[in-house]
């Protein structure tokens, strides 16, 4: 019986870490889905997870280096399109003959760079890594959606800022005059297009410049494609054969059509129609719409519930920039602490020959916050973006026996009402025998005793991070308890969506109240209401606690996350679904979820940046990127500092330059353009080698002669950051250039702002462009001998009549 309902592969093409988060949400997948009737402990289900990772540890330690795997070889720029034979022909220098079945591409890129991926031993992939032409070989990495399933906010709930109704971020824009259609290329899980979200309705003809396709399948016809969804892509996956890792299959996805919900949820975000009376079972109810209506959809379908193979990912950039996109949205990426160098990166190598052939990459950051050090996807040619929350709440109440009442965070459909109470236990208290009282606590699967459970209300602390939100309620619902409290400071930042089943999360002082009230009571109880939603919340926006920070492990003089945008609580349209638990009102599948995460944020930036480009068509992606950097605002909704989860003023490697605010940049003055010189001596200050730069970039670029990582500093950035200067260094100067992009003739004045004992001089104060002036440098030296040692943090704004250009920076003394 277990053997149908759960399945966990040895993985050896998998990460430890990813095999941990594909089995955890097979868990749960299959709990949310069983139908049988006496379903497994959660104690066994753990107990198979540790089989599972034995296993893959037993095949990843022991695994031969003969045994094939799946390799990405990256050669640089395309000069032309490469056919394929030239590709099969490298190929069989390294294969034997007795392997020639392995002599075929899996994946060929031959457009905006050229290299392929195929089946390869690591002593073959060894050796082709050496050879003339070859700038890197790597293992396809196994890529990850960027919404907070592994932390459980999968389901987290929310609207945008209301006034006589309700907006999806950003704001309503006016109506403007642009006669070019932007067209975004979604690469991620697929679209549901029957989705009201993408309708057609008063679109023009398609833009004759696309040369894309709409690939059928058995459920998505080329009719499911329009005015608006011009575009459709799936591709193959490489799979073991019948668990033989010698022999290799390739696996069709049959269609571009979503399962999973993430590719039709980011695509309305992006670019959804207005869609009236928008919501989730009567939750953030209003007009759904994208950030940018007008513009055209292409989405590039890599990723299914395993996740998105990296060389597949690159293939979509690769077709994605052949067919004509404007502008690639990707909400994926791996995880911090496996991200590896630019150039065996797949989405950077990708994004790196976008940016070249004109076309803006907006990428999410990633969920692996609030530690420091845990920003992806942070090459300073990706648009790195940040989650923030909006101002909505959804809280559920907890009723005390006593009479009083706490507002705790949640979704839930809960049927539980104000008439009735119940026992009341804190998870200590009703542990099962032999059960760790931490365990207990927490409910940690098996630590309660299910008859001291049975109908009653819970109280347990998130103590184990490492178990999700979604796990503890499980233990809870499995062992008849009547609904759940959760104790956790930042979680509770983004709701968690509990279905029917009674559940709220309350911060600490609650906490410590609610448990105040159980041990001074005899026979305590408790009862937690449905959910309600909280309009005009304050702050907002607020960083997201999930949301990763900076600095870049990679890239830490360059400042990222880039941005910050809504990514808590997000109203957008998914697969249509009808909850088992709906009552007989609530029977109409859903169309529209609420959803948290940096992939929900990141289709924001891409929509404000599509906006932008409608109105611009001629900026760059640096441009559009510059814009809305230096005119993003730093003040929440109560005119103060903006904060993070915990309440504390949140620092440039949580906001980046802040949040983004479109209309503003439609206007920004002054633009920073950084070139594809600044890149390439990206590269060089990196250490990559000046004949791969060359490979990369189909140029005879020359690395200065002294080369380092602290010149990377210099290159012409919206942003400054320096990871080191020393007390004893005097002053370090930084260049920059400035566009004009706004009024002809006028006069900028410098305003610094600094922290206390850092020492900034701007040089010139004053900047005048006239007619003739279209450009102008400036520098800005930093002392740090009085300044306090670590991060220090401060801006640079150019100011003049309308415009206010802010450059925010970081410097870190030591």
């Amino acid at each position: 019986m277990l053997s149908s309902h759960l399945k966990f592969p040895c993985a050896p093409d998998l990460s430890l870490s990813l095999s941990v988060s594909i089995y955890r949400e097979r868990i749960i997948n299959w709990k949310s889905s069983s139908s049988i009737t006496n379903p497994l402990t959660m104690a066994s289900v753990l107990q198979l997870l540790s089989v599972s990772l034995v296993c893959h540890l037993l095949i990843t330690c022991c695994s031969s280096d003969q045994t094939p795997k799946h390799y990405v070889v990256y050669m640089g720029s395309s000069y032309g399109e490469t056919a394929e034979s030239e590709h099969l022909q490298l190929l069989s220098t390294v294969i034997p003959r007795a392997d020639r079945e392995r002599i075929y591409l899996t994946n060929h890129y031959n457009h905006a760079f050229t290299g392929f991926s195929a089946m390869l031993t690591d002593t073959e992939a060894s050796e082709l890594s050496g050879r003339e032409g070859i700038v890197s070989v790597f293992e396809d990495p196994i890529l990850q959606l960027h919404t907070t399933r592994s932390w459980d906010f999968l389901d987290g709930k929310s609207n945008p800022k209301l006034k006589g109704g309700s907006y999806p971020y950003p704001y309503p824009y006016p109506p403007h005059k642009s006669n070019y259609d932007v067209i975004i290329g979604m690469i991620d899980g697929g679209i549901w297009p029957e989705s009201p979200s993408f309708r057609d309705e008063g679109m023009g003809e398609i833009p004759t410049r696309w040369k894309g396709v709409c690939m059928e399948g058995p459920d998505f016809k080329i009719s499911n494609c329009n005015r608006k969804l011009i575009g459709a892509r799936c591709y193959n996956v490489v799979q073991a054969s019948n668990g033989n890792t010698t022999a290799t299959q390739m696996r069709l996805d049959k269609s571009p059509r979503d399962t999973v919900g993430h590719g039709t949820h980011t695509a309305s975000i992006a670019a959804g129609a207005f869609v009236a009376n928008a919501s989730y079972h009567g939750l953030a109810q209003g007009t759904a719409r994208g950030g940018s209506p007008s513009a055209r959809i292409a989405v590039y379908k890599v990723c299914s519930e395993d996740g998105c193979p990296g060389s597949i990912t690159l293939k979509a950039i690769d077709d994605a920039v052949r067919d004509g996109v404007d502008i690639i949205s990707i909400s994926i990426g791996m995880s911090s602490l496996l991200q590896s160098d630019f150039l065996e990166d797949p989405i950077a190598i990708g994004a790196f020959h976008a940016e070249q052939m004109g076309v803006m990459v907006v990428c999410s950051g990633g969920n692996e916050g609030p530690d420091p050090n845990t920003i992806i996807n942070a090459a300073p040619w990706i648009f790195t973006v940040g989650a923030s929350s909006i101002d909505r709440d959804f809280q559920s109440s907890v009723l005390l026996g006593n009479g009083r009442t706490f507002q705790g965070s949640a979704i839930n459909f809960s049927n539980l009402t104000r008439t009735e109470t119940y026992p009341l236990a804190y998870g200590k208290d009703i542990a099962a025998k032999y059960s760790p009282i931490s365990e207990a606590r927490s409910c940690y699967p098996g630590s309660l005793d299910p008859e001291q459970v049975k109908g009653k209300v819970i109280v347990c602390f998130n103590s184990f991070p490492v178990v999700s939100r979604e796990i503890k309620k499980l233990v809870a619902e499995d062992a008849g308890a009547k609904g759940l409290i959760l104790i956790d400071e930042n979680e509770r930042s983004a709701p968690f969506d509990s279905g029917p089943f009674p559940f709220t999360e309350v911060g600490s002082t609650i906490g410590y109240k609610i448990l105040k009230y159980i041990n001074s009571n005899k026979n305590p109880t408790a009862t937690i209401l449905p959910t309600a939603e909280i309009p005009r919340q304050k702050p907002a926006p607020v960083v997201a606690y999930f949301s990763s920070r900076g600095p870049s492990l990679l890239t830490e003089n360059i400042l990222k996350p880039d941005i910050l945008a809504p990514g808590v609580a997000i109203l957008a349209a998914v697969i249509p679904k009808v909850e088992q638990w709906s009552t007989l009102d609530r029977k109409k599948p859903a169309g529209y979820a609420i959803k948290s995460g940096t992939s929900m944020a990141c289709p924001h930036v891409t929509g404000a940046s599509a906006f932008v480009k409608s109105v611009h068509p001629k900026w760059t992606a640096s441009m559009i990127r510059s814009a809305l950097m230096t005119t993003a605002t730093v003040q929440d909704n109560m005119e103060k500092p903006l904060t993070n989860s915990s309440g504390s003023f949140a620092i440039p490697h949580e906001t980046g330059a802040g949040e983004i605010s479109p209309l503003k940049a439609l206007n920004p003055g002054l633009v920073f353009e950084t070139t594809n010189e600044d890149y390439l001596r990206f590269l060089c200050y990196s250490g990559s080698p000046e004949k791969t730069i060359r490979s990369m970039s189909k140029t005879n670029f020359t690395c200065p002669r002294k080369a380092s990582d602290d010149l990377i500093s210099g290159i012409n950035y919206p942003s400054i950051s320096i990871s080191r200067l020393a007390k004893s260094e005097g002053f370090r100067t930084i260049k920059r250039t400035v566009t004009n992009v706004g009024l002809p003739n006028v006069t900028y004045t410098s305003i610094v702002q600094a922290p206390m004992g850092m020492d900034v001089k701007v040089s010139p104060k004053k900047i005048t462009f006239v007619e003739s002036v279209k450009r102008i440098s400036f520098k800005v030296s930093f002392g740090g001998r009085e300044a306090s040692t670590g991060y220090n943090f401060g801006s640079l704004t150019w100011s003049a009549g309308p415009y206010s250009v802010r450059m925010v920076f970081a410097v870190n003394v030591v």
